[in-house]
C-alpha cells in the first residue's frame, strides 16, 4: 500500500498546509491556471484549520478537540482536491512540487502510451464512515493496474442526485495503488457519494472517465 504524502501529526500537517498556501499565492501568476478565487479559497481553508488547531494547544474542553478533528477532515479533503486539480500537472513543475513537499510521480522520461480503457470500481462499505474503493480494468481477473498505467484518479462528491457531468464532482483523489479510502464525518452517514474514475500514466496523461456510480456512506 502506498504511503500518503500528507503528514498525519497535526503540527506537521499545519506546516505542510501553510507552505503550500504560501507557495501557491507566490506562484499562481506564473502558472496562470490557478484563479485568485481558488487560491484565496484554499487560504481560507487553511485559516479555518489553523484557528481550530490553535485552540487545542492550550488547556481546553474536549469539544474543541472534536471540532479540530472535524475541521481537519474537511480542510484536508479540500487541500487534497486542490492538489489533485491544480498541482499534479503542468505548468506546475517537478521542482515546484519538491518545494511544496508533494510527491512527484513522473520519474520515467520514456514516452508512455495514454490509457484508453476505463476502470471498474468495487466499493467496500464494511467500515462505518468509510468507503474503500478499488479498481481494475473491466473483465480483468485480478486487481492489478493495466499495463502502462501508473495510477488512478477518482472524482467524487456527496450529492442528492446524480450529476450531469463528471466535472460536477469537485473532490479529486489520485493514488498509485489500490484502494482509495474516503473517510467521512458521523453526520455524513447515510448520504450518497457519486464518483467516477480514470487511469493515468507515468507522464500524467489521463484516460477516459468511467460511468458515474454511487454508494451510501455507512
Amino acid at each position: 500500500m502506498h504511503q500518503d504524502f500528507i503528514p498525519r501529526p497535526d503540527a506537521a500537517f499545519d506546516a505542510f498546509f501553510s507552505n503550500i498556501v504560501n507557495y501557491v499565492l507566490d506562484n499562481k501568476a506564473r502558472w496562470g491556471h490557478v484563479t485568485d478565487d481558488d487560491a484565496y479559497a484554499l487560504e481560507g481553508q487553511y485559516e479555518d484549520w489553523r484557528v481550530a488547531w490553535q485552540k487545542t494547544l492550550v488547556p481546553h474542553i474536549p469539544q474543541l478537540t472534536l471540532e479540530k478533528n472535524r475541521v481537519r477532515v474537511t480542510t484536508e479533503r479540500a487541500l487534497r482536491a486542490f492538489i489533485n486539480r491544480f498541482l499534479r500537472w503542468p505548468p506546475v513543475t517537478d521542482l515546484d512540487r519538491d518545494k511544496m513537499a508533494i510527491r512527484n510521480w513522473d520519474t520515467n522520461p520514456t514516452k508512455q502510451p495514454v490509457p484508453t480503457t476505463v476502470p471498474e470500481i468495487e466499493v467496500d462499505t464494511s467500515v462505518i464512515r468509510q468507503l474503500s474503493l478499488r479498481m481494475r480494468d473491466f473483465g480483468a481477473s485480478n486487481w492489478s493496474k493495466p499495463e502502462h498505467v501508473h495510477g488512478m484518479e477518482l472524482s467524487w462528491r456527496i450529492m442528492k442526485a446524480r450529476p450531469e457531468h463528471v466535472r460536477d464532482l469537485h473532490n479529486l483523489e489520485s493514488v498509485t495503488a489500490n484502494p482509495i479510502v474516503l473517510t467521512f464525518e458521523e453526520n455524513e452517514r447515510g448520504e450518497r457519494v457519486f464518483f467516477a474514475a480514470r487511469w493515468f500514466n507515468s507522464t500524467s496523461h489521463v484516460g477516459p472517465w468511467s460511468d458515474v456510480e454511487s454508494a451510501v456512506i455507512p
